[in-house]
């Protein structure tokens, strides 16, 4: 028999609508021998699902809906919600207690991959690992003091939501003057705000995952190239990219790339597909790896990286989403 598969969109941020387009690219993706699948789509409290001509709700208690024909129930639960309240955790823990599986990362790594600088600080446990030097700024307390901020990270300098993605709210400050302009800016998105040090180098992502056997996989490396001044929602969405899958970087550089990516999903415990971003600086051939970035419910439209990748490494999206499903049975 069918599985039948819950793709869970939308959600409660600015990325409810890029969710929406990952939910599609998933739905063009999945097997449809081996899977049902709807998009249940999450907006302002508002759970639905849209079912043969029929818009039905969902019922919490139990995450099914009733249609004309009667009561559905899911099998599986594949979470594309950029943002909350699918990429914090939130709802990785209200599957666990009804006891549905799903397809990322449990609350925990969720939670504190979305925090981007409680991960920063937790990575930098691990030297082998470099990151950027960042500082924090919660609403409700005092803004900092601009020239100390300069002075320690420099100009330019970021500031970004803490927690939020597709770089909504991303300022890059090259004036010390407007630094609490940004800092307000991105409290648009997210309560707290991280200012972040400027690295310069080449941009690449990496994606990732584990099969079924607990094998862990890397895809082949994309090199982002824009014109932007960084690769912001515009060059994300609007087409202001150059990207470059295979990387044009030194074999023995995407091997390391492809080992830290490893290590960073064994780390944290992942599950699924994630995508970590990275600044490549230094010498060409012996560059330092920085992490900048770690994606645990990336971008899924047809033009998106992780697509992108699994084309180049020569596998196909239908094998790598069944493998997350079965993973979740096995």
């Amino acid at each position: 028999m069918k599985r039948t598969i819950a793709i869970v969109a939308g959600g409660d941020s600015s990325e409810h609508d890029v969710s929406l387009r990952s939910a599609e690219g998933i739905m063009s993706f999945m097997d449809k021998d081996k899977y049902d699948c709807f998009v249940v789509e999450i907006k302002a409290g508002r759970w639905t699902v849209a079912y043969k001509d029929e818009n039905c709700h969902i019922d919490r208690n139990d995450f099914s809906f009733t249609a004309s024909d009667g009561k559905h129930e899911f099998d599986f639960a594949y979470i594309t919600i950029h943002g909350t309240p699918g990429e914090n955790g939130i709802l990785q823990g209200y599957f666990d207690l009804i006891g549905i599986p799903y397809s990322t990362s449990d609350v925990l790594v969720e939670s504190l991959t979305f925090n981007k600088f409680a991960l920063n600080n937790f990575l930098k446990a691990y030297p082998e690992l470099h990151l950027a030097d960042s500082i924090l700024v919660r609403k409700g307390e005092e803004l900092p003091n601009p020239e100390a901020v300069t002075k320690r990270l420099g100009i330019p300098c970021f500031v970004k939501p803490n927690a939020g993605g597709s770089s909504f709210g991303v300022t890059k400050v090259k004036e010390t003057e407007s630094l609490i302009k940004a800092i307000k800016k991105a409290m648009m998105e997210s309560d707290e705000v991280m200012v972040e040090k400027m690295m310069s180098g080449t941009e690449i992502t990496c994606g990732c995952y584990r099969r079924p056997n607990g094998e862990i996989v890397t895809f082949p490396i994309t090199e982002v190239v824009t014109t932007q001044e960084f690769f912001d929602y515009d060059a994300k969405y609007n087409g202001k990219v150059d990207e470059i899958t295979p990387a044009r970087i030194a074999d023995t550089t995407a091997k390391r790339v492809s080992e830290t990516t490893k290590r960073i999903y064994r780390l944290l415990g992942c599950y699924g597909i994630i995508r970590i971003d990275y600044i490549l600086t230094g010498e060409k051939g012996n560059e330092q790896i920085n992490v900048l970035e770690i994606n645990t419910t990336p971008g899924m439209t047809v033009t998106s990286f992780i697509p992108q990748q699994v084309r180049a490494a020569g596998l196909e999206m239908k094998d790598v989403l069944s493998d997350i499903i079965e993973g979740r049975f096995a």
